[in-house]
């Protein structure tokens, strides 16, 4: 299924079929359960997001463009605009406070090249079903930076308004008490 996204910005065309964050999604666990939170879908594929606005794939062919503007090494700094180079920026910043390492990297090679969990696990020789485990938590690091929450919470701390009225207070309907008419 394909649908259009609107970031800050044009649309882009994403295909759900082939994102591995795509699948988990629809998978379900022995109790009817989403395996991965929908906030934490909502992450992987905010950091999918940036990391195709800022052109950080890897090229297979040469760049043979002879109308470059920037100078340096093609796909480098000079060829980049600011929108790719602040696309940039939020993916450096989501893996540095993910963490480098094992789970900067599973969110790297699921959710931005696109790799399956198996392919995960054989290439880095980890136990089976261990990459579910590692993508869980380190998408759980990456909702907290994204600011996106399990559920719905209003403000904590003081200054909350946490219930009308006296602690005996009853609203009236009709003439008579809330809880019946007497």
């Amino acid at each position: 299924m394909r649908r259009a996204v609107e970031p800050a910005g044009p649309a882009v065309l994403v295909d759900e079929a082939e994102s591995p964050l795509g699948r988990l999604a629809r998978r379900r666990d022995r109790d009817g359960r989403a395996l991965l939170a929908p906030a934490r879908i909502a992450a992987g594929e905010r950091l999918r997001r940036d990391f195709t606005l800022a052109r950080m794939m890897p090229t297979v062919t040469s760049n043979w463009s002879i109308g470059r503007t920037g100078g340096g090494p093609p796909g480098g700094p000079g060829d980049l605009t600011d929108r790719a180079l602040a696309a940039r920026d939020r993916v450096h910043a989501a893996l540095d406070t993910v963490g480098r390492g094992d789970l900067a990297d599973v969110l790297l090679d699921v959710c931005c090249f696109l790799q399956g969990l198996e392919t995960v696990e054989s290439l880095r020789h980890w136990p089976a079903r261990s990459a579910k485990v590692v993508l869980d938590i380190a998408l759980g690091r990456l909702a907290v930076h994204y600011g996106l929450a399990e559920e719905a919470r209003g403000r904590d701390g003081p200054g909350r308004t946490r219930r009308w009225g006296a602690a005996d207070y009853r609203p009236s309907v009709g003439g008579g008490t809330a809880a019946g008419r007497d």
